[in-house]
């Protein structure tokens, strides 16, 4: 799948979300990156389909307003197509993906996602 049809996959998974949850979202943004880089303290093996970061809105103190950046949601693009076998694959799991990234983005930690089956 080329990068075009990887991004046009992930909008139409992004536009699966249930509207309540995408509008509950404060402030977050959604960017594709080819792999993950695992940094020095990580296993070099480490693989990743998606990465949330910043600071959940469960951490987040009156100054967060005050000139933050968006949130961001990576979704790596090489391990998706590597599990995926066609683009309705694709569109699944990255819907999965972006639900679980989005959860940490209210505060879910993975523990609770893998016990909720959105490992």
């Amino acid at each position: 799948m080329s990068p075009d049809d990887f991004e046009a996959a992930v909008q139409d998974a992004l536009d699966s979300i249930p509207d309540s949850l995408a509008q509950a979202m404060d402030n977050v943004a959604v960017f594709i990156d080819d792999d993950y880089t695992p940094g020095p303290r990580e296993d070099p093996d480490t693989v990743l389909l998606g990465l949330y970061e910043e600071v959940p809105l469960t951490e987040r103190d009156s100054w967060w307003d005050a000139g933050s950046l968006p949130d961001r949601i990576t979704i790596f693009r090489e391990p998706i197509l590597e599990i995926c076998a066609s683009r309705d694959d694709v569109i699944h799991e990255v819907a999965v993906t972006i639900v679980h990234e989005i959860a940490h983005h209210f505060g879910i930690p993975d523990d609770r996602l893998h016990e909720l089956g959105w490992g």
